[in-house]
C-alpha cells in the first residue's frame, strides 16, 4: 500500500462505518486507536522493546521487520477488543462484534476507494503492546488495519469453492 491514504475526514467516516456492527447489549467492546504517521517510528521502537523483553535473543532481522509492521501503509488503526466481563452478553458475541468492526473498517476503506489489510501476528498477542494502546489485562488486539492506495493492480486470492462451503438445511424425517 502506498500514499495517498485517507485524510482525517475520510478516516473518520471509515471508523464510523467500523462502529456500525452487531453489538448485543450496546457494549461497544472495541476501541479504535489511530497510529498517526508521525508516531510510527516510536511505535516501531515500542514493538522492538516489547519483543526483546518477551522473546530474549530475537534476531536483529526479526526486530528490523517490526519497522515494516509500523510503516506498511499511509493509515494504521489498531482495533482493541475491550470485553465487558461483567455483562450478561456472552464473551463470544463480544468477540464477534470486534471482528465485525475490523471487517467493517475494511469495507469502509474499500467503499472510499482505498485498500485495507487486517493483520494480527505477534504484536496482537503482546501484553506490552496492548498496554501501549491503552488496554488493560482483559483486553486484546483484534487486529491492525492498514489503509492506503494499492501499489499495483489487485489480484484475487484463492477462495474456497462455493459448493464446499454452502449447504442447505433440511429437516430430518420424523418416524
Amino acid at each position: 500500500m502506498v500514499a495517498p491514504g485517507p485524510d482525517a475526514a475520510q478516516l473518520r467516516d471509515i471508523l464510523g462505518i467500523g462502529m456500525r456492527v452487531p453489538d448485543h447489549g450496546k457494549l461497544a467492546p472495541w476501541r479504535f486507536i489511530v497510529i498517526e504517521s508521525d508516531q510510527r517510528a516510536a511505535f516501531a521502537s515500542m514493538l522492538k522493546s516489547a519483543m526483546q523483553a518477551e522473546r530474549p535473543g530475537t534476531s536483529a532481522m526479526d526486530l528490523d521487520a517490526l519497522d515494516q509492521v509500523a510503516h506498511q501503509a499511509p493509515a494504521m488503526v489498531a482495533v482493541l477488543f475491550t470485553p465487558d466481563l461483567t455483562s450478561k452478553i456472552p464473551l463470544w458475541e463480544q468477540q464477534l462484534s470486534a471482528g465485525a468492526a475490523c471487517m467493517n473498517i475494511e469495507h469502509g476503506a474499500h467503499a472510499l476507494g482505498f485498500v485495507a489489510g487486517w493483520i494480527t501476528g505477534w504484536p496482537s498477542t503482546s501484553a506490552a503492546v496492548v498496554r501501549s494502546l491503552g488496554g488493560g489485562d482483559k483486553d486484546r488486539v483484534a487486529g491492525f488495519i492498514y489503509i492506503g492506495t494499492p501499489s499495483r493492480p489487485l489480484e484475487e486470492r484463492p477462495r474456497p469453492a462455493y459448493d464446499a462451503i454452502v449447504r442447505h438445511w433440511r429437516a430430518l424425517p420424523t418416524a
